[in-house]
């Protein structure tokens, strides 16, 4: 695409999509006109950047919609002091979004060639508010630390209670649970130290984390 194409889609993709889907949160939409999505998506992909839908990224993994991610992001209400924790880097796009929005972000992927592309990218757009891990993080964080906001980009089969482990007083959690064709987007809040409160956002489908799945029951 041409530099006025480029600019163009993105402004489609914010005031056509994104906004319709009630993300108004103005940083947020500020965030998402100053982030280039076109330099995280596969080149064969490139004419795609800004279009509704799941980007294919390898390995069987996929970019969430443009719509999803901002929506997320909203939910989230990152303040530039938090510290955000990301379960699933992929392209690293949303990475980018989140170390635009708060101050540091930990985030981790299976894959270690996503984790090499991510860093690249990310230092391309010169973001250095990051530490990325190649670490299957699908059933819990190895590090003892509390975060602010956490990302979930894939989706569980059923809510696991764990998630919250890392979760601090005040912070704020996003995942998708369900199975195709009802999943839904939802919402974790630390109220204290010992309670979390649940909400359910909206309706979506997202492709799991890998090995999530729960192991088969037994049958007589």
């Amino acid at each position: 695409m041409r530099e006025f194409d480029i600019e163009l889609a993105r402004e489609n993709m914010i005031s056509q999509q994104i906004r319709p889907w009630d993300v108004l949160d103005q940083h947020v939409l500020d965030v998402l006109a100053q982030t280039p999505r076109e330099l995280f998506v596969p080149e064969r992909f490139r004419e795609l950047a800004f279009a509704d839908m799941e980007i294919p990224l390898g390995h069987g993994q996929v970019m969430m919609a443009p719509k999803l991610e901002a929506r997320m992001l909203q939910a989230l209400k990152i303040q530039a002091q938090d510290r955000v924790l990301e379960i699933g880097t992929g392209s690293g796009y949303v990475t980018a979004c989140l170390c635009r929005l708060g101050r540091h972000v930990d985030s981790a992927d299976l894959f270690e060639d996503f984790i090499s592309q991510a860093h690249h990218r990310l230092n391309r757009i010169e973001l250095r508010n990051f530490a990325l891990e190649t670490d299957d993080a699908s059933h819990g964080w190895h590090k003892d630390q509390s975060y602010d906001a956490i990302a979930i980009t894939g989706s569980y089969p059923e809510y696991q209670p764990w998630l919250e482990r890392n979760l601090a007083v005040g912070g704020r959690l996003f995942v998708v649970v369900g199975k195709d064709p009802v999943m839904e987007a939802t919402l974790i809040q630390r109220l204290s130290e010992t309670e979390c409160s649940r909400t359910t956002l909206f309706e979506t489908s997202v492709p799991p984390l890998l090995n999530v799945n729960p192991a088969p029951r037994f049958r007589f």
